[in-house]
């Protein structure tokens, strides 16, 4: 009988061993450090999962999805959404325990040492699961941001976008509320009097040339990114998969 408790222990072990080896995989960059994206008359695109590193993961991590491969990071209560992805992959911040406005919210201002590792909500930028991206900037200037993302629920639908550290209050509160069960583009600021957010207001005032750190952090968990743009021209409105991707130096790795 201990032998057969013994060999049961060893397995569920290694079977968590094993689970943990993979998840982590999933969360790790899947290009070299030396990736620059480059802006082209007031335009960059680049795609979700070419981040070349991530941070403050300690509660929470962005995981490629892939026709090749799907996060076990559990829980993950919606299913996959390859269909459409521009890339065959995109990003998603995992574990997802608030998928509607009736799940448990537990925001990180709010939070407790015993409340902590629950946290699934944040309105502070730049703490959770920050994701880093090299822009190459020839033109300095207002860059408008958007995102093309994924929302099945009422709560997995919105994300802080910043750069070199600092998270400017018009890159706060990206929200999405049309196009649900879509890939949607969108570049809207929620604010206290428009929930559903505000056009032509999520920008980054970029005043330098040169290599900048484009980030995201979580503000809801289960937010999925399939690619963003920065724009100068206010009145761009992205469609399809959006522009192609240009780059300064560096190579893309081979396409799922």
């Amino acid at each position: 009988m201990k032998k057969k408790l013994s060999a049961v222990i060893l397995a569920l072990l290694v079977s968590s061993f094993v689970l943990k080896a993979q998840t982590n995989e999933q969360a790790k960059s899947i290009v070299t450090t030396d990736l620059v994206f480059n802006e082209k008359s007031g335009m960059v695109a680049v795609e979700g999962e070419h981040f070349y590193k991530q941070t403050r993961t300690e509660l929470r991590h962005w995981f490629i999805t892939s026709k090749e491969k799907v996060p076990q990071a559990k829980p993950d209560p919606d299913e996959d959404h390859i269909a459409g992805a521009s890339g065959n992959a995109y990003i998603e911040i995992l574990p997802d325990t608030r998928v509607t406005h009736s799940c448990k919210l537990y925001k990180l201002e709010e939070s407790n040492q015993e409340t902590l590792k629950l946290v699934n909500f944040t309105d502070l930028p730049g703490k959770i699961a920050v994701l880093h991206y090299k822009v190459n900037i020839n033109t300095p200037g207002r860059y408008y941001v958007w995102v093309r993302a994924f929302s099945a629920g009422s709560e997995d639908n919105s994300v802080h976008a910043g750069f070199n550290d600092t998270w400017p209050e018009n890159g706060q509160r990206m929200q999405w509320c049309e196009g649900k069960n879509a890939w949607t583009w969108e570049s809207k600021q929620r604010t206290e009097k428009e929930h559903c957010g505000v056009p032509k207001q999520i920008f980054l005032d970029i005043v330098k040339t040169g290599i900048h750190d484009i980030q995201f952090s979580m503000r809801e968990d289960g937010f999925e990114i399939d690619k963003f743009i920065l724009t100068n021209d206010i009145n761009y409105v992205p469609q399809g998969e959006g522009p192609a991707i240009n780059l300064l130096k560096g190579q893309l790795p081979q396409a799922f």
